[in-house]
């Protein structure tokens, strides 16, 4: 508090000093930045020793690893899902995961949003490892996901907030591990779940295909497509035209948004905000999986063309932008090792299903760039076979944190690289 009150004196000494400028939009902006910049420390409490040994690592390059088998990475990433897990033994919200430690708060509640398609990845993961265990695990996820539906279908949109507002795009993502669970464990209440949750989409959906309320930050995500794909396939496994209508609409929805670069407007977390890699990998897979599932060629072109773009940026080691603007032009100095791995799934997919051997390299050089930042320490601890949100972790992407989705999709991308096993399984 003292530090941002000194903050606002410096600011109104200026504007006594220099009244016939007319610079206060510019020094409030100023004045915000730097109240951001001195409570930083504070909020995620570097002081400590831990915090320190990770940032240091992160600044000399000690933070680099050895690149190992995908099966050594695969095994890490996945027990320390099991370990975010285990973590909410206890609690409220046992049988789901955590949404991942951060610096700020350590372990975080439970996330159903990311609960929910890290069932499909224990499901694969139980097969490739032959880990009869992890197929129990993602029975609990798929118990608790059930018992936190809303009445009208929707599901809590943030973790450790059981009455938060639903959201379009944390509903769709839940709905596809609900039929993963259907297709899993043969439970019919698990498709019901999936197709109440798909009729209260319907009712928030505009008339173009759009999803503009019920959406995070009250704006339009292009990124939605990955719910609209969970609402196709729960449409054409419950034999719902309904709902598959309302996804082909805002996959078309989403087609108007793609620029002659092949990037996608309207696809930031916040209105006219720049989307992440990771809100770009979103939008495409929703896209192509989409496509796949309907054989339609103009939406599989539309995630080749806007894959094969990103790919024509990646550096030599596997590095892509935290953030892009339109023309692919990159906007960070950081990694979004979430969206790089989510970039390698696709990579992968357009190479098996279309044929485009030279994206395989794109792959695995993103795969190894992920590798090269994946903690192995042995000590079964909240690092040992974490992803964090950035490379270095300070990155403006879940900044200081190892987000349990990011091991989620770097998991899935060894997997598919391993195994030729799609997560979620389908055409």
């Amino acid at each position: 508090m003292e530090a941002k009150f000194c903050n606002q004196r410096i600011c109104c000494n200026f504007y006594t000093l220099y009244p016939k400028l007319k610079l206060t939009p510019i020094i409030s902006s100023m004045s915000n930045l730097l109240t951001k910049l001195i409570e930083l420390p504070f909020r995620y409490k570097i002081w400590r020793p831990a915090h320190i040994g990770i940032v240091l690592d992160d600044l000399t390059g000690l933070s680099k690893q050895a690149i190992q088998a995908d099966e050594v990475h695969l095994k890490a990433a996945i027990a320390w899902l099991c370990r975010a897990q285990d973590q909410r033994l206890g609690h409220q919200d046992q049988g789901g995961i955590s949404a991942g430690w951060s610096f700020e708060d350590g372990w975080l509640p439970c996330y159903p949003e990311t609960s929910g398609y890290i069932i499909e990845t224990f499901l694969a993961a139980a097969k490739i490892l032959n880990y009869p265990d992890l197929k129990l695990r993602a029975g609990r996820i798929v118990d608790w996901e059930l018992s936190i539906q809303n009445a009208d279908g929707s599901f809590p949109g943030h973790f450790g907030e059981a009455g938060s507002k639903p959201v379009i795009f944390n509903t769709g993502q839940i709905m596809h591990g609900m039929v993963a669970g259907y297709l899993a464990f043969n439970r019919d209440e698990c498709l019901t779940t999936a197709v109440n949750a798909g009729k209260w989409m319907l009712l928030q959906q505009d008339n173009d295909g759009c999803w503009r309320r019920s959406v995070h930050n009250d704006t339009p995500h292009t990124y939605n497509t990955r719910s609209a794909w969970a609402l196709l396939r729960t449409g054409l496994i419950a034999n719902e035209q309904e709902l598959v209508d309302a996804a082909i609409k805002n996959i078309r929805w989403a087609l108007t948004q793609q620029t002659s670069s092949g990037w996608f407007k309207t696809n930031g977390f916040k209105e006219n905000g720049l989307p992440f890699t990771h809100n770009i990998a979103y939008a495409i897979r929703g896209i192509l999986e989409s496509g796949l599932l309907l054989d339609n060629e103009e939406m599989i072109n539309a995630a080749i063309k806007a894959a094969t773009a990103q790919a024509a940026v990646q550096r030599q080691d596997g590095w892509l932008s935290g953030t892009y603007a339109d023309n692919w032009i990159p906007q960070a100095n950081y990694c979004c090792l979430t969206g790089l791995a989510q970039m390698s799934i696709i990579w992968q997919r357009l190479a098996h299903t279309q044929g485009i051997s030279e994206l395989e390299q794109h792959a695995e050089r993103g795969i190894s760039f992920v590798k090269s930042n994946h903690r192995l320490t042995g000590k079964q601890d909240y690092q040992d076979g974490a992803v964090a949100g950035s490379a270095p972790v300070w990155g403006r992407y879940s900044m200081f944190e190892y987000p349990n989705w990011a091991a989620k999709f770097f998991a899935d991308a060894l997997m598919l690289k391993i195994a030729h096993i799609n997560i979620p399984e389908s055409k």
